[in-house]
C-alpha cells in the first residue's frame, strides 16, 4: 500500500457552507505504513494536525456556471526531499453572502413595465397593441412564487398570438470580451387576444433552486433575471428585471393598481372608443365586440409541471412550501446556497466525504442544456430601470 496509506482534509462538525469573515476549522489526518522523510521525520502510524483560518470578509458567494466558477479549497501538502513525490490533497468548502432583499431599495414595489406596438395588416389597415406587465414583488426567494398580471389591448381588427411569460437567466463572464449566456429558467403560455379586445392574464412561476443575483467580491462574474413577457404577431416584449436573493422580502407587496396595472402618478394609456370607421363598419357587419369588459386569457402550457411540494422536496435546505397567495414561508435556519441552476449544497457533509450538491427534480425546457450567443442580451439592471430602453420604447 506504500508509505502513505491515508491523506486527508475534514472540517469541524462536517460543515462545509461558511460565511465571510468566519473562522474555517478542520483536521489534516495522515496515517503512513513506514517512517515517511519529508522537512523533518514522519514516523509510522496515524498524525493528525489542526488548523484554522480567517476567511476574509470580501470573500464572494460560490458559484459554477459553463464559462467561470469560484470555487474555495482547502489544499495540504506533504513537502518530501528532493527528487521525491510531494503528496496533496484538498478539499471543497462553499461560501455564502447571503443577499438580503430588503436592502434594495423600493424592493417591496411592483414591478411595472409597458410597451406599444403599431403594425400594420390586409396590406392597408393599420393597429396597435399595448402590453402591459406587472409582478407583484421586484425580488424573490426559492420556492417563492412569482405573481405575473399581464393586460393586452388589442386596438386592430387583427388576432394576436399567444402571449408568452419567461423567467430568464443571464449569467456574464468578464475574459478578453464580456460572454453572455442568456437561458431560460420557466416558461409560462397564455392564449391570444381577439380583435378589438382587452385580455388580462394572471400566473405564477416558482422560482427553483437559483444562484443570488449578486456575487460581491468578484467582478468578473455577474448574474442577473428578467422577466421577458412578449407576443410574437404583432412583435411585442416587455422586459421586467427581478432579483434573486436569499433572504425574503419582509414588507407586505403593494398590489398594483386595478386596470393596467400602471404605476402611481402615471398618465392612462389612451384607448379610441371606437376602431377607424372603415374597420368599425367591417366589425359592427361581422357582429364583433369593440373593447366590452376584459376577458381573462387561460394558460395553455406551462414549463413547470410539478406541485410545489415535489418540486422542492429534494433541495436539502430549501425554504418550507408557500402558501397559497404566494408569499414566502418562513425563514430556515440557513438559507440555501444554490452555486448553480438546480444545485443545492447542504449545510453539513455526510460522512467523511466532501459535500456533493444535491440536483433538484425542477422540470427545465428543453432547451436550458444548450447554450449559444443571444442575438441581444436583455438589458442590465440600469438599463431597465433608469435610462430608455430601444425595445420597450413606443413605436411611432
Amino acid at each position: 500500500m506504500g508509505r502513505v496509506q491515508l491523506f486527508e482534509i475534514s472540517l469541524s462538525h462536517g460543515r462545509v457552507v461558511y460565511s465571510p469573515g468566519e473562522p474555517l476549522a478542520g483536521t489534516v489526518r495522515v496515517r503512513l505504513g513506514a517512517p515517511l522523510p519529508f522537512r523533518g521525520s514522519l514516523p509510522a502510524g496515524e498524525h493528525s494536525f489542526p488548523f484554522q483560518f480567517l476567511l476574509p470578509a470580501t470573500a464572494p458567494t460560490s458559484f459554477e456556471g459553463p464559462f467561470g466558477k469560484i470555487v474555495h479549497q482547502v489544499r495540504a501538502a506533504i513537502h518530501t526531499p528532493r527528487f521525491s513525490k510531494d503528496h496533496k490533497c484538498s478539499l471543497v468548502f462553499y461560501i455564502l453572502s447571503p443577499l438580503n432583499l430588503n436592502s434594495i431599495p423600493d424592493i417591496e414595489q411592483p414591478n411595472v413595465a409597458s410597451a406599444t406596438k403599431k403594425f400594420s395588416y390586409k396590406l392597408v389597415k393599420t393597429g396597435s397593441v399595448v402590453l402591459t406587465a406587472s409582478t407583484d414583488l421586484r425580488g424573490y426567494v426559492v420556492g417563492q412564487a412569482l405573481q405575473l398580471h399581464a393586460d393586452v389591448e388589442n386596438q386592430s381588427g387583427k388576432d394576436t398570438s399567444p402571449v408568452v411569460a419567461s423567467l430568464l437567466q443571464k449569467v456574464s463572464y468578464k475574459a478578453k470580451r464580456w460572454i453572455h449566456d442568456v437561458r431560460t429558467i420557466a416558461e409560462v403560455e397564455g392564449a391570444g387576444v381577439k380583435a378589438w379586445r382587452r385580455a388580462q392574464w394572471h400566473e405564477q412561476i416558482l422560482v427553483p433552486a437559483l444562484p443570488q443575483s449578486a456575487l460581491p467580491g468578484c467582478s468578473l462574474i455577474h448574474i442577473d433575471y428578467y422577466l421577458q413577457v412578449s407576443l410574437k404577431a404583432p412583435e411585442a416584449t416587455v422586459t421586467l428585471p427581478v432579483f434573486i436573493g436569499n433572504i425574503a422580502v419582509n414588507h407586505a407587496p403593494v398590489s398594483p393598481r386595478p386596470g393596467l396595472g400602471l404605476p402611481p402618478g402615471a398618465p392612462p394609456l389612451v384607448v379610441p372608443s371606437a376602431p377607424p370607421q372603415e374597420e368599425a363598419e367591417a366589425e359592427a357587419a361581422a357582429g364583433g365586440p369593440h373593447f366590452l369588459d376584459p376577458v381573462f386569457l387561460s394558460t395553455k402550457s406551462h414549463s413547470q409541471r410539478q406541485p410545489l411540494l415535489a418540486t422542492l422536496s429534494s433541495v436539502p435546505g430549501a425554504p418550507e412550501p408557500c402558501p397559497q397567495d404566494g408569499s414566502p414561508a418562513s425563514h430556515p435556519l440557513h438559507p440555501p446556497l444554490c452555486i448553480s441552476t438546480g444545485a443545492t449544497v447542504p449545510y453539513f457533509a455526510e460522512g467523511s466525504g466532501g459535500p456533493v450538491p444535491t440536483t433538484s427534480t425542477l422540470i427545465l425546457p428543453p432547451e436550458y442544456s444548450s447554450w449559444g450567443y443571444p442575438y441581444e442580451a436583455p438589458p442590465s439592471y440600469e438599463q431597465s430601470c433608469g435610462g430608455v430602453e430601444p425595445s420597450l420604447t413606443p413605436e411611432s
